[in-house]
């Protein structure tokens, strides 16, 4: 194992104990609200933002989504110190570059400091697609791109957000293979890792599906 992996492997612990502080419950205490307790009780911008206002909603996504960056751009860091050219990485490169950003996410999701209970991922996997230039931040912004017009026809965040996953899913693998990226050889820990937290992103939105089929699943923007 080379001086990068084990530097790498080194991010992971810090990462994760990033990821895991709760800037939503953090935030909105600053006003005196639990959001654990109110709305959808979850402590993600989402919520926050219906609780306290959209300048809360900006703040606390951004919080979350430099939770996964910072982690990101430190591991692309290294990989450019310790390897260089990226065209020479290996997949245990990406694959570590990555578990850096997954490991905040996860600490997102099952925070240490909230026995294992979090946020749904949304901001948080976003900063790992910011920080993974160039192979995941072009898929990305087309994901964005699908998750506004969903949001934009239905108003709901929570079927914006899972359209938004699968799409980023189906954009890395046209963007790769148009852009000729080695998808299924050196990069396919950016494949799998994409369809992992698509999966996870689901998985943590589960009671808001069930709350679609039930027809009392929150519009933005509407009363009720």
């Amino acid at each position: 194992m080379s001086r990068a992996h084990v530097i790498l492997l080194m991010l992971i612990l810090p990462a994760y104990l990033l990821g895991s502080v709760p800037f939503g419950l953090m935030v909105a205490r600053t006003r005196g609200i639990d959001p654990r307790k109110a709305g959808s009780g979850n402590i993600g911008a989402t919520n926050v933002g219906r609780l306290l206002g959209g300048k809360f909603f900006a703040i606390v996504f951004t919080l979350d989504l430099l939770k996964s960056l910072i982690p990101m751009m430190a591991a692309s860091l290294v990989l450019r110190v310790y390897v260089g050219d990226s065209r020479t990485y290996q997949p245990l490169d990406y694959a570590l570059w990555l578990l850096a950003g997954f490991a905040a996410i996860f600490g997102h999701m099952f925070s240490i400091f909230l026995g294992f209970k979090g946020g749904k991922g949304v901001a948080t996997s976003t900063g790992v697609v910011l920080g993974l230039f160039p192979y995941y931040t072009f898929p990305g912004l087309i994901a964005v791109g699908a998750f506004l017009l969903v949001f934009r026809i239905t108003r709901y965040v929570s079927v914006a957000s899972i359209i938004g996953a699968m799409t980023f899913v189906l954009a890395y693998l046209g963007v790769g293979l148009a852009a000729r990226w080695p998808v299924f050889s050196a990069q396919w820990p950016l494949l799998a890792f994409a369809v992992l937290i698509a999966g996870m992103i689901l998985f943590k939105h589960r009671g808001n599906l069930a709350r679609l089929r039930a027809g009392t699943e929150h519009r933005i923007g509407t009363q009720g």
